[in-house]
């Protein structure tokens, strides 16, 4: 019996089957389109890139497009000049407009150019041959073009050379039609000073527009066939050359690494100014510098806020004053020049004196008024006339003492309305600060390097003692016509009274007829540029230095130099001594080098420094040995 039914089991379990594959598979293609509605209606919802940097319309025309409020047109490059320049493509590059430019490079096999130029060079032989068979002149522009193809057929065989199909194109953008129509205008007229021919892409507006977006789609498809060198030359990564025949090597170019060799005396004038955050580097640079520049036989004066200077001073055989209440060395405030000629009067020279005095004193006292000011004036001249110096002193004669602070004091206190005042000046010449300001000069500066120390000196007294010593070294530039530097390290100092930073100012404005540069360094970009006399100090200094900038302070620095943003990366990034040179108009990615010597010489790094303490002391106890 279970034999005969196993048949009507076997034929009615396949049917059952298929039905629930069928049923199946309904459902699940009907479950599918309902998942692909639904993603659909997801999709329609939701939004994607494309829908983020989509313009709001778009209008072809034949030979512009209208994206939005935008309207663009694309030209591009047909015919180049036999010679051309390497970077003549930089002014459009840095042309102040919204441009896309695209660049396309299509190698060509050699073999099928040698095999056209070879053609083309029997071409131009049996022409030439017979313009001679025939009697007829010859032709310029036959030969010259036979040396050309000949010259490029050696280079291509060497592998020297190669060829492409190079495309260049260019769109601009405008808010109006006008606009655009005077941007192309501008653009062809730059493009045509480098006798190189472009033209417009009527009736492939779009084509043009989407060949310069940053997907590498050629659609123009309109190009020149060149060799590697004048493709090269059209290149846009361009960097500036700061070499020179002679100078003081700074350091390496960062995009080229060629070196950066400059005379700072061969500009306009010799001032620089240096900017960078703490541990950039800023003081390592200028002391290799100083260093370099001693070899040349310039001289140098440092004013040294931190005694970083010391090291320097003492293996080159420099001098270094120590400036501080307790130390030996003083300097006077009253001291005048020695007239350079003859036509220097006495009468200037005190006047120019009284007037930077005046400046001195309202750093000491405060603010005074009119009366208080004018009272001053009478005071300081009465002061010198106290010593025998007046408009008719002859101040070459040896044994001319000038006045100290006491003795404009005394003067002051014998004065009408001078009570005051003198009583302002007690602690300068009595008190707490009497051993500062208060005593005849007796440094001796008689060196190529001389550094002047106020580190000891408390933050009260350092813009005055700073500002003494300012004068006294411009006292001394005017007396001898040499070729110096000044650097003034921490010149922020000096820019939080007015007097002080417009008596800098004067410096650095004047320098330039005694054969002087002034360099000025700071790290509070932001207080040294607040001033009306620290942008004034910049735009009177031919050279400049940024190195690595603090976040806060990089907006300050690019708006003032107008970095890219590239630039602005680069001195958020960069490393201990790298930065940006200026020299005039040019400038370049820096990296300051030294050599082994040099680095021993003129390193902050305190773990270098101890080391190279430990090591003259292991030397002097060795030396003291052999000797016993």
């Amino acid at each position: 019996m279970f034999g005969k039914e196993l048949p009507k089991i076997q034929t009615l379990t396949p049917q059952v089957s298929e039905e629930k594959k069928l049923a199946s598979e309904t459902e699940k293609v009907v479950s599918e389109k309902e998942l692909l509605m639904a993603e659909q209606a997801y999709r329609q919802g939701a939004a994607s890139i494309l829908d983020l940097i989509s313009p709001t319309s778009f209008k072809v025309a034949p030979n512009y497009l209208q994206l939005g409020g935008k309207w663009t047109r694309t030209v591009f490059v047909t015919t180049y000049p036999r010679y051309i320049d390497v970077g003549w493509f930089e002014p459009i590059i840095d042309f102040s407009a919204t441009l896309d430019i695209a660049m396309y490079f299509y190698p060509m096999e050699s073999k099928i150019i040698l095999k056209q130029l070879r053609d083309k060079v029997g071409v131009l032989e049996a022409q030439l041959s017979g313009d001679a068979e025939k009697g007829a002149p010859r032709d310029p522009h036959t030969e010259t073009a036979l040396r050309d193809i000949e010259q490029l057929r050696d280079d291509l065989t060497q592998g020297v050379e190669h060829f492409f199909h190079f495309g260049l194109y260019i769109t601009m953008y405008a808010d109006n039609q006008k606009d655009l129509n005077l941007l192309t205008e501008r653009i062809e007229s730059l493009i045509g000073s480098k006798m190189v021919y472009s033209r417009r892409a009527y009736w492939q507006a779009e084509q043009g527009f989407n060949s310069t977006l940053p997907m590498a789609l050629d659609q123009l498809s309109v190009g020149f066939n060149m060799q590697s060198s004048p493709c090269a030359s059209s290149f846009p990564f361009v960097s500036a050359e700061l070499s020179s025949d002679s100078g003081v090597l700074y350091g390496i170019n960062r995009h080229n690494n060629s070196l950066i060799l400059f005379d700072r005396f061969s500009l306009q004038n010799a001032n620089s100014v240096v900017f960078a955050t703490s541990g950039a580097g800023k003081s390592y640079a200028i002391k290799l510098e100083v260093l370099r520049s001693l070899m040349l036989g310039t001289d140098v004066i440092v004013i040294d806020p931190e005694r970083e200077y010391q090291y320097l001073a003492e293996a080159v055989g420099g001098t270094y004053v120590n400036i501080s209440l307790n130390s030996d060395s003083k300097i006077n405030p009253f001291d005048l020049p020695k007239p350079m000629d003859e036509e220097t009067s006495t009468g200037d020279i005190i006047r120019s004196a009284v007037i930077t005095l005046k400046g001195l004193l309202r750093i000491m006292i405060g603010e005074v008024s009119h009366v208080e000011d004018s009272v001053l004036d009478r005071a300081l001249l009465e002061t010198y006339a106290k010593k025998d110096i007046t408009p008719d002193t002859n101040l070459l004669v040896e044994g001319v003492q000038f006045p100290i602070m006491s003795d404009l004091q005394e003067v002051l206190a014998n004065m009408e309305g001078g009570d005051l005042l003198a009583q302002k000046l007690d602690k300068y010449t009595n008190g707490t600060f009497a051993g500062l300001l208060n005593y005849p000069t007796n440094v001796d500066v008689n060196n190529q390097l001389v550094v002047y120390s106020v580190r000891d000196l408390e933050d009260e007294l350092r813009p005055m003692a700073i500002y003494t010593i300012v004068n006294y070294i411009w006292n001394k530039v005017r007396s001898v016509l040499k070729k110096r530097i000044l650097v003034i390290d921490e010149a922020w100092w000096l820019m939080q009274h007015e007097d002080s930073a417009k008596f800098i100012f004067a410096l650095v404005k004047r320098c330039r007829k005694y054969y002087l540069g002034v360099t000025t360094i700071t790290q509070d970009v932001n207080d040294f540029l607040a001033s009306p006399y620290g942008q004034a100090i910049l735009n009177n200094s031919a050279l400049q230095f940024l190195l690595k900038q603090t976040a806060s302070a990089i907006d300050v620095v690019s708006n003032t130099f107008r970095l890219t943003q590239g630039e602005k990366y680069l001195l958020l990034e960069s490393g201990v001594g790298e930065g940006i040179f200026f020299a005039g108009a040019k400038h370049a990615a820096i990296k300051i080098v030294a050599s082994y010597t040099e680095d021993q010489i003129i390193t902050s790094d305190p773990r270098q420094i101890l080391e190279i303490e430990e090591a003259k002391k292991e030397f002097d106890a060795s030396l003291g040995e052999e000797q016993k």
